[in-house]
């Protein structure tokens, strides 16, 4: 384990040599903003203390319990005034195989997209045009992918594996500047009112190792003493008790003072009271508030190093207007449902299951009507074209009818990249009959009543043959959920992996569960992200990610705390990336299971 490990610890400056210029200027009403690279929204801020390459300066970030990147997307993406990152991330470390895939291919990506123009063989990639061993033979790709892998780790942090996560960081962080942040958020199930519901007669739980994780971020805390660090979790644990004791109160106390040399203020990003006299409400960021299409709710716990003259203002997230699941995904391809067992799918099949929906709808509303037969659809695949690519741009009297009105939102901006040329990763999964005609149901009687229906709305004859339906406390009423157009969706999590049923598509026409694509925008991932690894996978991987989108915002007040610093501390160091030289390719694989093969197998 050891000599691998020592050969991912050749340490490197990702991108400093390959700035260039970003394009125009574009103003925001009450923020001055740039369009970054594709996919990206920048603040016109000061430059800070950091990392420096030439006269570039970058504050070094590591991000741990890292998923597949939304931390390391959303602090990637700021710039500076002159057009340069504000951080650069040293190291990432995650334990899953997929995950850690799909990180190291977006880190490369990044390499990529600080150096100018992204090759098009990425995006031929991304739609699967060409094969791993096509796109991973580009001499500049390779270069790319060569410096994503000495800074992306696969590992399971835990005690038995500290000795191995203080020698990767020790190794990122040698020679950099003291002024570095930590972020990251240590894995929830512990702390989720589900988990803890699901597992509420399991005698193990009280000594499951996830209730102390947080432990392995409180000592990277203590002993590489960051001046700043990010801390998310999901809202239980404001309320999750160990042995009797609050877990979010015994957090706080070992976060403020990690040892005997250190203390820490403990900021909330929403709510501008000082450190002591906070509640511990006041760490909940509310998502849809600062727009994120989607009511995420988790616990941000921001932290700053006492002894580092921070200035006394405590920068805030600024409120958004709403960001709704039409502005999210309502311009998405529109594609069909897969019927289970494969043998029995077609349009013909699929179109008598619709019906048969309609009808039950027919008889709750009173209302009956003979639609003309619709053009038939697609399922969608790893890649679907779409012919009105590109138009999003164009004025309003310049789109065809048929064209969807975008507004110029802060997330369009953010999301779309015209150089896809569609949609990748969207495709519809395959579902039970029984559970597309409740899908046809329930989307018709969420536009019909103007709400998601309930358990007990179901008709008898379309509710689930489960042994609690219909008794007195039947648990899990909304256990079918349809994400209506005129608001955010629900939160996004890990589950939508096992089922649709929390996830059903606003549009009946459609009749089907969310694809990746359109959980990845939820989520506020932009069109360009590829996520490695089966489909089961990139769905967890999607519902575990902090939104980028959120993540940049919470960036632009690390940096703004950064910058109030007084007196600031400059930090003159040396690029290390010129000598690096580019890597071979690593061969060809499955492209649809997991590039984690070559991302991570190779260095």
């Amino acid at each position: 384990m050891l000599p691998a490990l020592l050969r991912t610890l050749s340490r490197s400056t990702v991108g400093d040599q390959l700035m260039a210029a970003q394009p125009a200027e574009a103003r925001w009403p009450g923020r001055a903003l740039t369009h970054g690279l594709p996919g990206t929204l920048s603040r016109r801020g000061s430059s800070v203390p950091a990392l420096v390459s030439g006269e570039k300066t970058m504050i070094p970030m590591i991000d741990v319990f890292a998923g597949p990147g939304g931390f390391h997307e959303g602090f990637s993406a700021l710039m500076g005034a002159d057009a340069s990152p504000v951080f650069e991330t040293v190291a990432s470390i995650e334990m899953e195989a997929s995950a850690h895939a799909t990180l190291t291919l977006r880190a490369a990506y990044w390499v990529l997209a600080r150096g100018g123009r992204v090759p098009d063989e990425y995006y031929d990639y991304i739609r699967g045009s060409i094969t791993w061993a096509a796109f991973s033979a580009v001499p500049k790709i390779a270069h790319a992918l060569s410096l994503a892998r000495r800074k992306v780790h696969m590992l399971e942090l835990g005690p038995a594996t500290r000795a191995e996560s203080d020698l990767i960081i020790q190794n990122s962080l040698d020679g950099q500047s003291p002024d570095w942040a930590l972020v990251g958020g240590p894995p929830c199930q512990a702390y989720s009112t589900a988990g803890r519901a699901r597992r509420r007669d399991d005698k193990d739980f009280e000594a499951d190792k996830k209730h102390f994780l947080y432990k392995e971020y409180l000592h990277i805390i203590s002993k590489f003493r960051p001046a700043v660090f990010v801390m998310e979790n999901v809202t239980g644990m404001l309320s999750s008790q160990h042995g009797g004791t609050g877990i979010f109160a015994r957090i706080m106390s070992d976060l403020e003072k990690p040892n005997d040399r250190d203390e820490y203020e403990v900021r909330s990003l929403v709510v501008d009271v000082e450190g002591g006299r906070l509640r511990p409400t006041d760490f909940v960021i509310r998502a849809e508030r600062f727009g994120i299409p989607q009511t995420r709710h988790r616990v941000i716990l921001f932290g700053v190093r006492k002894d580092m003259s921070w200035g006394p203002n405590v920068p805030l997230l600024d409120e958004n207007e709403p960001v709704s699941v039409r502005d999210a995904i309502g311009d998405l391809p529109k594609i069909r449902s897969l019927m289970n067992p494969p043998s029995s799918d077609s349009w013909t099949a699929w179109l008598d299951l619709k019906a048969q929906g309609r009808e039950h709808l027919a008889v709750i509303s009173g209302h009956r009507d003979d639609p003309a037969p619709p053009d038939e659809l697609g399922s969608g695949s790893a890649f679907v074209h779409d012919e009105r690519a590109g138009l999003s741009a164009l004025q309003t009297s310049e789109r065809p009818a048929e064209h969807p009105v975008y507004r110029p939102t802060r997330f369009g901006e953010w999301v779309r990249d015209e150089r896809v040329g569609g949609a990748i990763q969207h495709e519809a999964r395959r579902h039970m009959h029984s559970d597309l005609v409740r899908y046809q149901f329930l989307s018709g009687f969420a536009d019909l009543q103007g709400r998601s229906p309930k358990l007990d709305d179901l008709p008898p004859a379309l509710a689930p043959a489960h042994k609690n339906i219909g008794a007195a406390t039947t648990p899990f009423t909304d256990r079918f959920r349809v994400q209506r157009w005129g608001g955010p969706s629900s939160t996004v999590v890990a589950h939508i992996a096992k089922d649709g049923h929390y996830y059903i598509h606003p549009d009946a026409e459609q009749m089907r569960s969310l694809t990746v694509r359109e959980a990845a925008r939820l989520q506020t991932f932009p069109d360009n992200f590829f996520f490695c690894g089966s489909r089961s996978q990139q769905y967890v991987q999607i519902g575990n990610a902090v939104p980028p989108l959120l993540a940049r915002k919470i960036a632009d007040l690390v940096e703004q705390t950064f910058a109030g610093r007084q007196p600031r501390r400059q930090a003159i160091m040396q690029s290390r990336t010129a000598e690096l030289a580019p890597t071979g390719p690593d061969g060809p694989t499955e492209r649809d299971l997991l590039c984690s093969q070559q991302l991570a197998g190779s260095h």
